[in-house]
């Protein structure tokens, strides 16, 4: 879009003070405007979350528990389409390591096992099932980056040899970006010259997918379905055959695993089943109740927290990046630069932030496959720079799962 055009149209949106700054502010003429708008007006004319409906325990699978001749036909029919070419693993990746005082890409930390970096620990466990399950083509690898880290993931990559991957069969993608919008509906600028862009959320991964190539990609390769994880789990798999048989055998869309939630205020989202449809309660959303409700055997009855690791079909990917997800509001207190190109410092909230959810996908399917796995088998989530979900903690389950023969 040539200036004048992009200074007209950010002018009859309302951005005036965008439009004088054009000749610097480079990632003003990708901001899709109309969205924008749309989204400004639902924060601000109250637009309320959905809220309500009939929540139901949802039908859960536990692994555990599985027959051996279960366990067989799905394991079976996992490593069929691994070897056959037809599964991938998506990688979310898009985060920086600021939180656990990493200069760089989360994806690049080293929380001090063999593996060098979370990246390393995923593109291993990826190799290493190819090696036990056969077959001469490896896994194909999506890795979703954001603006920020994309050039310095790629270049990590390059240094390390790609770790052991074909580099024709590792994709980068960027998610899309969203400005955050002031109450008064401008568009918020972090420096005079830039604008405060946040990324759409993992359920922004559908839309970026489809628009970015990476379906058609899957697609020409003959994949039937791929697995969608989080960088910062260090015992995800992803390339489980037990899981990928399961959603295959099962003609389940989408299917997620979960684990049964430490005590009743756990931070994780719960499946559930809103209105017959499947569902995933935020733990910020949650009642009391439903948190703490248990039943005969003392187990609770909302216990299976979504951890992030899901299985979609190609069909589902297609489908969810045509029409996207809808977007939720957060309301942030932000600083920013006004008019005069003076720092403000609120005190209080004064901004919209838009995300998409990757559990608002579940819900275009009248049935969806959850199989219960174990903790301490399955998630060691790298958040925090101490405590609980440090790498401290993340890598003392590591090396546990490795002693018990865990990691394959």
């Amino acid at each position: 879009m040539e200036l004048k055009e992009l200074s007209r149209k950010l002018k009859e949106y309302g951005q005036n003070e965008l439009a004088e700054i054009i000749d610097t502010a480079g990632t003003i003429s990708g901001i899709d405007l109309e969205l924008v708008s749309k989204l400004y007006c639902m924060a601000s004319e109250g637009v309320p979350e959905e809220t309500g409906g009939d929540i139901a325990p949802i039908p859960v699978t536990v692994a555990a528990d599985l027959s051996a001749e279960e366990r067989d036909k799905y394991f079976r029919k996992g490593e069929e389409l691994i070897r056959n070419g037809e599964f991938a693993a998506v990688t979310m990746a898009g985060g920086q390591g600021t939180r656990l005082g990493h200069n760089g890409p989360k994806g690049t930390f080293d929380i001090g096992v063999r593996e060098h970096s979370l990246f390393e620990i995923q593109a291993n466990r990826l190799l290493r099932r190819l090696s036990i399950s056969g077959g001469g083509r490896q896994i194909p690898w999506y890795i979703m980056t954001s603006e920020e880290n994309d050039h310095a993931t790629r270049a990590f990559f390059e240094a390390n040899g790609y770790f052991g991957y074909l580099p024709e069969n590792v994709r980068f993608f960027t998610q899309f970006m969203l400005p955050m919008v002031g109450f008064d509906g401008k568009i918020i600028r972090n420096t005079p010259v830039s604008v405060k862009m946040g990324a759409d959320g993992h359920g922004g991964i559908f839309r970026a997918m489809k628009a970015k190539g990476i379906v058609s990609d899957m697609k020409a390769r003959g994949i039937k379905y791929a697995f969608v994880g989080g960088i910062d789990n260090v015992l995800v798999k992803l390339c489980d055959p037990l899981f990928i048989g399961f959603a295959y055998v099962n003609g389940f869309k989408c299917a997620g695993k979960s684990l049964i939630k430490r005590d009743p205020y756990e931070k994780a989202g719960v499946f559930c089943l809103k209105d017959s449809r499947p569902y995933v309660v935020e733990y910020t959303e949650i009642s009391d109740e439903m948190a703490k409700a248990v039943d005969e055997n003392g187990e609770f009855i909302y216990g299976d927290a979504h951890i992030l690791c899901n299985i979609f079909s190609i069909d589902a990917f297609e489908e969810a990046g045509d029409e996207g997800l809808p977007y939720h509001v957060a309301v942030k207190k932000t600083d920013f630069v006004d008019g005069s190109g003076a720092v403000v410092h609120p005190d209080k909230p004064n901004a919209y932030k838009f995300e998409a959810f990757i559990f608002d996908a579940f819900r275009r399917y009248e049935k969806m496959g959850i199989l219960r796995v174990k903790r301490e088998d399955e998630f060691a989530p790298v958040k925090n720079r101490e405590g609980e979900d440090s790498p401290a903690t993340a890598k003392a389950l590591y090396e546990d799962a490795e002693a018990r023969g865990m990691l394959d």
